[in-house]
């Protein structure tokens, strides 16, 4: 049998991100999973806001520059509403300094285009049986069950919402903007991305109330739109749902421990945030960046599975995955109320952030990862 140094278990965009940068520093990965995406990822609606530093990976696996132009659109300006009229956040890459906020990913040709890059990595095996390695690195998402026989503690805190992800068209082009309404008790988001009409689509994710959320999804495609057409208050015009609606419950988690001899956790299998600051995907590759920094430098004689060199990854991990939790949490606590006194100080927080741009910065650059 072959000795492998690393054996990834789970094949979506973590997953194959580790084994493409763990087998470009030569190691001997064994890659458990599908080796093309399955008709659900190549078809998944859903769009991911990645921003500077998982760009930045991903050109470093040689994926970003591979995608077609069509897969991913720069988010220029945001614009965030509360509840009250006149509660309004702007953020401008202009004003940031920077070229663009992030980018809005189609999630289906970033798992292909990933898939992709596999084929031409020769020191990355897919395997469809577990097999012995120095490290198991588990990627399986938020219901691993391999992180479960560890005996790792991960208890998801249900918020009672769903994320509904959709297509859309608008009758106004997106001009590189992206909107979000933070209110009670939904929080919805309308991403600009090229497909399935360049200049004037979006990519939805709409956190709702669980009851809300099924009868919305079993709504006809007429009375869908009729809703989110009143919860967007016309910013971006007259919106078409183009296609199917997905869905999935969210929830808050954070696994511990994050490592032990010979394993370690990544991504969704590591930590559960609410997706309200579209960081989910850029948390799981900044995993795989800092696992993979972690084993390049390790001293010769260490192996990768060394709990030691392991602890490295936790304490690069642990305070950036810990606040990014606390934030979105709390940001979702103070939103989703409906207490006069807390509608009145979000508003006004709102406003008074607007007006300080030194921390508009400060809160830019590290969403950014900057």
């Amino acid at each position: 049998m072959q000795n492998f140094d690393v054996l990834v278990r789970g094949s979506g965009c973590v997953g194959r991100s580790l084994a493409l940068a763990l087998g470009a520093q030569g190691l001997r990965v064994a890659l458990l999973g599908a080796a093309e995406p399955s008709p659900a990822q190549r078809d998944d609606v859903r769009s991911y806001a990645l921003n500077a530093a998982s760009v930045q990976l991903l050109r470093e696996l040689k994926v970003w520059d591979a995608m077609p132009a069509d897969a991913f659109t720069p988010v220029y300006d945001m614009k965030i509403k509360g509840d009250s009229a006149g509660a309004l956040l702007e953020f401008s890459s202009w004003a940031q300094g920077v070229d663009e906020l992030a980018f809005i990913v189609d999630a289906g040709v970033l798992e292909q285009q990933l898939a992709a890059a596999l084929r031409y990595a020769p020191h990355v095996q897919q395997v469809s049986a577990p097999v012995p390695a120095a490290l198991t690195a588990v990627c399986e998402g938020r219901d691993s069950a391999f992180r479960q026989s560890l005996g790792v503690t991960f208890t998801p805190h249900s918020y009672g919402h769903r994320a509904i992800a959709a297509r859309l068209v608008a009758s106004e082009p997106h001009q590189g903007v992206a909107r979000q309404w933070f209110r009670s008790p939904d929080i919805l988001a309308l991403l600009p991305i090229a497909k399935p009409e360049a200049g004037a689509s979006y990519g939805l994710v709409w956190s709702l109330p669980e009851a809300r959320a099924a009868e919305l999804l079993a709504a006809p495609a007429s009375e869908f739109e009729a809703a989110l057409n009143e919860a967007s208050q016309g910013d971006a015009g007259a919106l078409r749902l183009v296609g199917e609606r997905s869905s999935w419950p969210l929830a808050l988690a954070r696994a511990e421990p994050l490592i032990g001899p010979g394993w370690a956790l990544l991504g969704d299998a590591a930590h559960l945030v609410h997706p309200l600051a579209g960081q989910g995907l850029n948390l799981g590759l900044a995993d795989v960046a800092a696992l993979a920094a972690v084993i390049r430098a390790r001293e010769a004689w260490r192996s990768p599975g060394d709990e030691k060199l392991l602890r490295r990854y936790v304490r690069a991990r642990q305070a950036d995955t810990w606040a990014m939790g606390e934030l979105t949490d709390g940001l979702l606590k103070v939103f989703a109320s409906e207490a006069a006194p807390l509608r009145t100080l979000r508003n006004t927080g709102m406003n008074a952030l607007n007006a300080l741009p030194p921390l508009k910065r400060w809160l830019t650059r590290h969403a950014l990862g900057l």
